[in-house]
């Protein structure tokens, strides 16, 4: 979601609710590795990023496993199920790179939902779109290979409609990708490693290329 839809859209509410998100919104800046939102703070607020990019992911303590479940970037919103039915969220928020985000009162973004049906028309969508991502990972966790998943993201990393998948491997470490499909590094590394070798990509650094997308679809079309 481009980040001016969402920020034109609050603009677009009325006046007094355009009144209170100037007076109570307030920009919040994070860095890179930084820890977010601690506490109750996502009862209590709601998010829109400005730039930068955000991981949402669940860790297992037991064998310090991570899962990641979004990538959030400029346009995104969150949290959306805490906005729906106001319980506590599990889980963990932490900057990918620096950027800023724009923190509102959840009572008053609440209020905008009932009152304003320019925001509606935007949100539910949204939503809608949050759950089939997350459906989506569920049913490749449980259905492909580590190395099918990788294919898998590769190709929706092409892919604009996809907005939590589209360009989202710029930047990201060996490491960042494998905990977007449930693996470890050198997992990834191997599987990279094989597709490099068959042309399918290159890899440099953190750049990664597809340099034979129809490779890549011939593999998921054999799945």
């Amino acid at each position: 979601m481009p980040e001016n839809d969402t920020l034109q859209t609050l603009v677009a509410v009325e006046p007094t609710m355009r009144s209170d998100i100037v007076r109570f919104g307030k920009t919040i800046r994070f860095g890179k590795g930084e820890a977010l939102f601690g506490g109750d703070d996502l009862l209590e607020h709601f998010y829109i990023v400005r730039s930068g990019k955000i991981k949402n992911y669940q860790l297992n303590l037991d064998n310090a496993k991570e899962q990641t479940i979004f990538i959030f970037r400029a346009g995104d919103m969150f949290d959306i199920f805490v906005l729906l039915d106001g319980e506590p969220h599990d889980v963990i928020y932490e900057g990918l790179e620096p950027g800023e985000v724009l923190r509102l009162p959840m009572a008053m973004v609440r209020e905008m939902v009932d009152k304003n049906p320019e925001f509606r028309k935007r949100l539910f969508p949204y939503i809608a779109k949050q759950m089939r991502h997350i459906e989506e990972i569920a049913n490749e966790m449980a259905l492909y290979s580590t190395s099918d998943r990788l294919i898998k993201l590769l190709l929706k990393n092409l892919d604009p409609t996809d907005i939590f998948r589209y360009n989202i491997l710029e930047g990201l470490s060996h490491s960042e990708i494998a905990k977007l499909i449930g693996t470890v590094r050198h997992v990834v590394e191997r599987h990279l490693k094989s597709l490099k070798e068959e042309g399918s990509i290159d890899v440099k650094n953190r750049e990664l290329k597809i340099l034979n997308a129809n490779k890549l679809l011939e593999k998921i079309d054999t799945l």
